[in-house]
């Protein structure tokens, strides 16, 4: 991604586009940046924070619909795909509707961006695409693998994808923290799956930011992976607040009591670096290729990146102080 690129977010509405916009245009000076989601509600509040902002725009699509999805890629150098059905039971649920918007809408995205001639695209995963056990980490293995797949005809276009996978973004729409704080505004006990769980913690600038430094460093199939810092939930909870009440609720069904974002199965191809983790595909030995490890130093046999196995943790006192300068909660 270059000073004056145009780009394109899909699902540009949500936590992650919110923040990405703003830094992007500060940083990046685009001569357009289109805000591509289907929800016009958000796209309408969205919207009136850059009313002064000419170079941004807010386009209503859906990335299940190639043709409106082609139409609005004209012009774009760089796409970030945010767009995806994230709510793990909402998946469960409507599985045939997560597996729309996230295989076949990223096959379009895909599709489309190789058509106009977008020169980067960067896709976001999750730390659920890791051995998933739930039907949402399974459609975002599967399109972290057709983002991977699509590099394999370079020969017949210059489109480079790469993903960038995340784990808990710490106040996220729907993640934990804001979860609980509105529990504690109605004086409500928070529900704990077990004492024992781990998260990573993730800032919403640390996710744009890599998102910014693959788009400068891909050469195209690469996975991201952001080295974090994690915590028990009883010190999230504490950080929170230490006189919140908790109950346990047990597992829920297609949860994982630790984080995991590199599995030991990618050990062999998973290079690590000062500030992340970068996992090469084994197609066409990229794996072994020197302009995709660059100063990379392969990880030991048998490595896993899981939230309870990290040697970096998050102390109550800063995830409280992060929580304070936010202002959430308050």
């Amino acid at each position: 991604m270059n000073v004056g690129d145009s780009i394109l977010i899909t699902g540009g509405t949500g936590s992650f586009g919110n923040h990405f916009v703003p830094m992007t245009i500060k940083h990046y000076k685009p001569k357009r940046l289109i805000v591509y989601s289907r929800d016009e509600m958000k796209q309408w509040e969205m919207a009136k924070l850059f009313v002064s902002c000419d170079n941004v725009e807010f386009v209503i699509g859906d990335v299940r619909d190639l043709d409106r999805l082609s139409r609005c890629l004209d012009g774009i150098d760089c796409v970030v795909h945010a767009a995806a059905t994230k709510i793990v039971p909402t998946a469960e649920y409507n599985p045939g509707e997560c597996v729309k918007t996230n295989i076949i809408g990223a096959l379009n995205v895909i599709d489309a961006c190789i058509n106009r001639g977008v020169k980067k695209v960067v896709a976001l995963s999750t730390d659920k695409a890791s051995n998933p056990v739930n039907l949402y980490g399974a459609t975002k293995l599967a399109s972290d693998k057709l983002f991977i797949a699509a590099n394999s005809a370079s020969k017949t276009h210059s489109t480079k994808f790469s993903i960038v996978r995340y784990g808990n973004v710490m106040g996220s729409r729907g993640s934990v923290i804001p979860f609980f704080l509105d529990l504690l505004k109605n004086n409500e006990s928070l529900p704990i799956t077990s004492p024992e769980m781990t998260r990573f913690m993730l800032s919403l600038d640390q996710a744009v930011d890599m998102v910014w430094h693959a788009m400068t460093d891909m050469e195209g199939g690469e996975v991201y992976v952001k080295k974090s810092p994690s915590i028990n939930i009883m010190d999230l909870v504490k950080a929170i607040s230490l006189q919140a009440n908790t109950h346990l609720i047990g597992i829920r069904p297609g949860e994982k009591l630790h984080e995991q974002m590199i599995g030991e199965e990618d050990a062999n191809c998973t290079y690590k670096y000062n500030k992340y983790f970068k996992i090469l595909p084994m197609i066409h030995d990229w794996h072994l290729d020197p302009s995709r490890i660059k100063n990379g130093e392969a990880v030991e046999a048998g490595f896993r990146y899981r939230s309870d196995l990290n040697d970096n943790w998050m102390s109550i006192e800063t995830l409280n102080d992060w929580i304070i300068k936010n202002k959430l909660g308050r």
